[in-house]
């Protein structure tokens, strides 16, 4: 890859969420039909371990189950065990502890009583980290801040908190007020992929025909390559001819902003001055009317 910097690869568990038609969970692992050509292909908690160590990352994860909202009690609680059970197989069978972290995956729904156990057993484990999954999964956003407040003070105080599959400025700044430390998203290269940026005032549809003739950068506020070098209205013919450099370069834009509103945030954090930002940015990103 000639990335010389920190690699993280999750373990699949979203994909037995996501891809839920082409798939059987069972106790020893899960069975995946490609939408491909329709081979099957079985993913267990210890063949998981051997990708991700093959692959080399810095950070991996435990094989889990991402269970959706509208999951049973019953079954979430079944889902939250089983993932548990999994978590000890991932840490018995990790070889390259000296050079990557292993993460348990806390899950356990939308039941406060299944997340305090889930965090509970997995603590035992006492993994280099720990992750919260299985919220961001289409729940109201009442529901996503329930849940997220509830569970992140269960974690260690001592070790990395990650919190899975978030990406939209409004909850990555919830999430560092709640006590997380990293998270991750597909949402800036995907956005991106549909002519869509992150700025400073809010989302921009650069491929809508308002910026045909709009010569300035995509954020006057930003510093990427992109808004130095290129405007908005070459972007949007780029996107429009379907040239993949047009996706490319909001993908760097879209990277660099959340990476920026990151840098900002961990100040604001050191003047003890987040809650007053969260505020001031919500108006001008458009989360709130006033």
């Amino acid at each position: 890859m000639n990335w010389d910097r920190p690699i993280l690869t999750d373990c699949g568990g979203f994909q037995v969420f996501s891809l839920s038609d082409l798939r059987t969970i069972s106790e020893e692992g899960v069975e995946f039909k490609s939408h491909l050509d329709g081979t099957k292909h079985f993913f267990s908690p210890e063949k998981v371990m051997e990708i991700e160590e093959a692959l080399g990352a810095d950070i991996i994860m435990s094989f889990d189950e991402c269970c959706p909202y509208s999951s049973t009690y019953e079954y979430t609680k079944d889902s939250m065990e089983r993932t548990t059970r999994w978590a000890i197989r991932c840490k018995e069978a990790h070889k390259n502890t000296d050079k990557q972290g292993l993460f348990g995956i806390i899950q356990g729904g939308f039941y406060e009583d299944l997340r305090k156990k889930s965090a509970e057993d997995l603590i035992v484990l006492d993994f280099p980290g720990y992750a919260i999954g299985g919220i961001s999964v289409g729940e109201p956003k009442e529901e996503f801040l329930k849940i997220l407040k509830y569970t992140t003070p269960l974690m260690p105080k001592d070790k990395p908190r990650y919190l899975m599959g978030v990406g939209t400025p409004d909850y990555l700044i919830e999430a560092a007020l709640a006590g997380i430390d990293m998270c991750d998203c597909v949402l800036p290269t995907r956005i991106a992929r549909n002519g869509t940026a992150m700025t400073w005032s809010g989302k921009v549809v650069v491929r809508n025909a308002t910026y045909e003739r709009d010569w300035g950068p995509v954020d006057k506020e930003c510093d990427c390559y992109t808004c130095k070098n290129y405007s908005r209205a070459y972007i949007r013919h780029l996107i429009k001819a379907n040239e993949i450099l047009g996706v490319r370069l909001l993908s760097i834009h879209n990277l660099r902003f959340l990476t920026k509103l990151m840098e900002r945030v961990r100040i604001e954090i050191e003047n003890d001055n987040l809650l007053k930002f969260k505020n001031e940015f919500y108006k001008k990103y458009g989360y709130t009317k006033d």
